[in-house]
This record gives C-alpha cells, structure tokens and sequence, in this order.
C-alpha cells in the first residue's frame, strides 16, 4: 500500500547563529539545518523535510507553506516578541486544523507555545555546561522508542522545576543535572485536532542537535505528531444542534 510522506517543516530563528560566533563554531548553517538533517537521517523516505527562518517573507511559514505541513518544528530564543502575531494566529489555527507542533528548548518563551499553553511558560534556568540525565519515565511511549532507560548529554543548560505549564496530557522523559534540579523535559499535549510535544535540550552554544538520541526522539515526536487522519480538518467549532440531531439519518446513532 502506498504511504504518503509526512510534510515537515523546521523552523529555526537563526539568529544566535549569525550574531555569535561561539554558535556559528558549532552550527556553521544554522541549527535549522542541523535539526533538519538529523530528521532526514532518522526518517528518511518517509518525510519530505524543508526550512524556513525569521528572516524570510512571513518569517518563511505563508498560508501555503503551512497547508503543505503535517509537523512543524519550532526552534526560537532572542527573538521571541519580533515574530509577528499574525504568523503566530496563522500557526495556531493550523495546530488546532491538527498541525503537529514540536517545540524545542528556548522554544517555552515562543509565542505560539504560550497561546496554546495559556500560562507563562517560565522556568528556572542556569548557563554554567551542566551534564543532563534524560529519564525516560514512559517506555511503552511512541516517542520513547528505541530509547534507552536514560542518557547523558554531556554539555547542557540547565531548565528547572517550577515550569509553569499545564499539567502534560502524557510525560515521556524528565532531566536531571548536576545541581539537583529536575525538569519535566518530554511533554505531550492536543489542542483541538493538534498534537504538541515539547523537547527540553538544544541550548545553542553546544552540540546537543547532533548527539544520536536527541535526533531519535526528535525523529519520534514527528511520527506521534503527524496525525494524518485529522490534518486537513476545520478547527472545533460550536455547532448547533436541534433535538432529535442523534437519531437522524447519519447522525451519531445512525453511523456504523
């Protein structure tokens, strides 16, 4: 049986890339093209995978761009407030149409991530080369598979408890670091026909998009998110309903 592709797009600021010279060192063509490649690597035939950026008309994500999406991935950090809230109102409705939205790192502060969340998002933090245990508390997760019990990522920024998020429809992995600190690093969530799973590691200035598990898990969510079924419906909507709207012929009753 033939299988459609699953239409990916990765957006990435890529700001800290031209502006620093430490991330350039380490992501010489963006981590938009990092994250990208590792799709690529992990998934092969079965996504076609493009990009887009800040930069670009419509920050790279028109009205076509997005129809033509199954599972956007959503990088950002100094930029936040510069995304325009028209893009932002455009990638909401397409979540709730069932977009798959996969929100990485400093991605909690977008403003997307908080429109759908409808809290702050905010978290304790510390930049000082922490190592991160990554615990995988969901094993029988699709986002979990091929996942060993934990993993290390040798260099990382350090996210800490209270992250003020609403309660994870499902908790695939926590982190810990060497402060003590625990984070809820894997999060699930639907927002109308839309699947979200937000992925804590990625800070810019180490080779975290690179390191074979978190391409895995990347490579994961996109498969959980991707929700063929449902990507190209309308939105939830309040639709009224007479008496007697359950019996009717092809009402809820009379479907098989």
């Amino acid at each position: 049986m033939e299988t459609t592709a699953i239409r990916v797009t990765v957006w990435g600021e890529n700001v800290h890339e031209r502006s620093h010279e430490e991330v350039r060192k380490v992501y010489p063509d963006g981590m938009h093209s990092v994250i990208a490649a590792g799709v690529r690597e992990r998934l092969g035939d079965a996504v076609t995978v493009r990009t887009a950026t800040l930069d670009q008309p419509e920050h790279g994500l028109t009205e076509d761009v997005l129809a033509s999406t199954d599972v956007l991935t959503w990088w950002g950090h100094m930029a936040h407030e510069k995304v325009d809230d028209a893009i932002v109102a455009r990638v909401h409705q397409r979540v709730l149409q069932g977009m798959g939205l996969i929100v990485l790192h400093s991605g909690h502060y977008a403003k997307i991530f908080r429109t759908l969340m409808g809290t702050t998002c905010s978290l304790r933090w510390r930049e000082a080369n922490d190592r991160e245990v990554i615990w995988t508390v969901s094993p029988a997760h699709p986002i979990a598979e091929g996942l060993p019990p934990a993993f290390i990522i040798p260099q990382e920024e350090m996210y800490g408890e209270f992250f003020d998020v609403p309660q994870p429809d499902e908790l695939v992995f926590i982190s810990s670091f060497t402060g003590g600190e625990v984070f809820r690093t894997g999060c699930c969530y639907r927002r109308g026909w839309g699947r979200i799973f937000y992925f804590r590691p990625g800070h810019e200035s180490y080779p975290t998009y690179y390191q074979q598990e978190v391409r895995q898990v990347i490579a994961n969510s996109i498969r959980w998110a991707h929700n063929p079924t449902q990507s190209r419906q309308k939105p939830y909507s309040a639709d009224n309903a007479p008496t007697g709207w359950y019996e009717a012929p092809g009402g809820a009753a009379g479907q098989k």
